[in-house]
């Protein structure tokens, strides 16, 4: 519901300017090597090229043939080779597999090799050539025009593990963006990686002499965000529309492919999501439960406008014909694609006891029925239901309970393994690293009887009570963090998920996204005073700068637009929050990630990061 006396959130910057950049840096890449080629592209480049540069612009260019990078190499008879490749070992091999055959067999070929998103040293021999693609910047056009992502969705565990080398394409990302839409008025952040990223964005700044200064500045402040400061929010089901289709059907760099399920019929269809389908912008930071009625009416309202034909004269179907006809054929068709994906979406979440698994999932966030919730964690388990689940309901219990009793920790990972497979031994030693998944020291097993003791007494009792515990147990830090900052909301009577009041609507009216809320109050206070008791329990790494020179000199309409800037990916949950919350304020919020994520992801790059 809008606020009374709101303002209409100003514009986004025109982002289509990194559209372009990239393509024309891409062309010139290809260019360095004149006369015809193949072009041998990795898998997960596939998509974002295609947003990029279509084949016929390849074409242009002198790209004879496309070939995917695979196993085995294609055959080609061609004297030229370009790679547009991630700077991975494996890639490298497969590339000089190619180089030594050519040496081999005594055939004479020049190579270049691209690499997105950034340079490394090549495994190859021979005459080749090698050049970062958007070195300068990572950020790819996303669907929407207030988001882009630069498609790193091994970002997470790198970042986790010591390896740094993203920050270096967040902070050039950052300085490119500082370059084309002017200064960030102010700039906050928290986290490791954050502060890092903002530090060497900085050093940049300072090296190009500020190629954006003296600019109208379009974006006003900027916000940088590590995800381990909040995990629990990314382990959350989601129930926004965007989010479940992504949950259900993996959108891969704002395209998803919608399988026979959805479309009826024997084919797939690959669909755009972004501003330009009509249907899907209006519903796609809506709750589930609020979609099948919007479908329902646009649905109806269709038809009524297909009826006006009835009774018109030969002027007015011919106008009918050339102006409106094309656009409600489009959206019917759209709008029945989405009507399929939501059937298919309540079909999937029936089968995997949707419902009890979120009313679970409630229990663990608010902190009550912890034992129920466990009992249900290892149901879970044992029915096999699915192993990404299962870890995902381990890794939330033990994230809100600051640990696992010993008991517990034992007793489920015993069961996890038993009915998962042996093989998943490396993944809990993955999750204890990063603190997502950990056993409770001696001492610290009282964190949930404190907490509701607290809830029955008064502030000053519930203080000495705590104190008392302290010599037992330790706070847990979620709990502490969800009191101090409200993140449960306390209901009178039903939550209006149709006329949400605050952002706790992108989890059913259960939980306000631990990360929005920080970045909530950090822009309302315009830094971190009044926040030092939450910023201990996150372990700091905070920051706060504000640009005199660029608040003086900034248009007003700058003041209102905000880049928020997530590290070790995002989810579409807290974008519609954040949305939710800038129409709210009267603000806009852009949003700049290394990945879009969510708990299967989460869950996966965990499970992966030493294979």
């Amino acid at each position: 519901m809008a606020a009374a006396g709101r303002r209409d959130a100003p514009e986004a910057p025109d982002f289509g300017i990194l559209k372009r950049l990239a393509r024309d840096q891409l062309i010139y890449l290809l260019e360095q090597l004149p006369g015809k080629k193949d072009l041998f592209i990795e898998a997960d480049l596939m998509s974002p090229l295609d947003r990029i540069a279509n084949v016929s612009i390849l074409k242009q260019h002198e790209v004879d043939k496309l070939y995917k990078v695979e196993t085995r190499p294609a055959p080609s008879a061609s004297d030229q080779f370009c790679f547009l490749v991630r700077p991975r070992i494996r890639t490298m091999r497969y590339i000089a597999d190619i180089v030594n055959a050519d040496k081999m067999s005594g055939r004479s070929r020049k190579y270049k090799i691209i690499f997105s998103p950034q340079k490394m040293s090549p495994a190859t021999s021979g005459p080749s050539t090698c050049s970062p693609w958007m070195r300068t910047s990572s950020a790819w056009s996303c669907p929407s025009s207030s988001a882009t992502t630069s498609c790193l969705p091994r970002a997470l565990v790198v970042l986790q593990e010591g390896d740094h080398r993203w920050i270096n394409s967040v902070a050039r990302a950052l300085q490119l963006l500082n370059s084309l839409y002017g200064p960030f008025g102010r700039a906050y952040g928290i986290g490791r990686c954050a502060k890092m990223s903002y530090e060497l964005w900085r050093d940049l700044e300072e090296e190009s002499e500020g190629d954006g200064q003296g600019r109208k500045p379009e974006i006003g402040s900027i916000f940088l965000m590590d995800r381990d400061t909040d995990y629990v929010t990314a382990l959350c089901s989601q129930v926004v529309y965007e989010g479940l289709v992504d949950d259900t059907f993996r959108i891969k760099c704002g395209s998803v492919d919608f399988g026979p399920d959805v479309t009826s019929s024997d084919k797939s269809i690959k669909v755009l999501l972004n501003a330009q389908d009509k249907v899907f912008s209006q519903i796609r930071n809506e709750h589930f439960s609020s979609v099948f009625g919007f479908l329902s009416q646009k649905s109806r309202n269709l038809q009524a406008q297909y009826d006006r034909r009835r009774g018109m004269d030969i002027k007015q179907m011919k106008n009918f014909v050339s102006q409106e006809l094309k656009g409600l054929k489009q959206e019917h068709r759209l709008l029945s694609l989405h009507i399929g994906a939501c059937e298919s979406i309540m079909k999937k979440k029936t089968k995997q006891d949707f419902q009890e698994m979120i009313k679970a999932e409630h229990s663990l966030l608010e902190g009550f029925d912890i034992r129920e919730s466990t009992s249900f964690i290892e149901e879970h388990i044992d029915r096999q239901v699915s192993p990404i689940e299962s870890l995902r309901l381990m890794c939330l219990l033990s994230i809100t309970e600051n640990g696992l009793v010993p008991k517990d920790y034992r007793s489920l990972k015993t069961q996890y393994l038993q009915s998962y497979g042996p093989e998943h031994l490396l993944t809990f030693h993955n999750l204890k690293r990063i603190g997502l998944l950990t056993e409770q020291a001696a001492g610290e097993t009282l964190t949930a009887v404190e907490s509701r003791v607290s809830k029955l007494v008064t502030d000053r009792a519930a203080g000495k009570i705590t104190d008392a515990f302290n010599s037992l147990a330790r706070k847990s830090n979620f709990r502490a963090i969800s009191k101090k900052l409200g993140l449960i909301p306390r209901l009178d009577g039903e939550y209006d998920l149709k006329m949400p009041r605050d952002m706790a609507y992108v989890f059913s009216g259960a939980y306000v996204p631990l990360s929005c809320k920080i970045i909530e109050q950090v822009l309302e206070r315009r830094g971190w005073q009044g926040l030092e008791e939450v910023l201990r329990l996150l372990n700091g790494h905070e920051f706060s700068v504000s640009d005199s020179t660029a608040e003086d000199g900034a248009a007003a309409e700058a003041q209102r637009v905000v880049l928020a800037v997530f590290l070790g990916g995002c989810t579409f949950s807290e974008i519609a929050a954040l949305r939710f919350l800038g129409k709210e304020r009267g603000c806009k919020f852009i949003f700049l990630t290394t990945a879009i994520t969510n708990s299967a992801r989460v869950m996966e790059a965990m499970s992966e990061a030493r294979a």
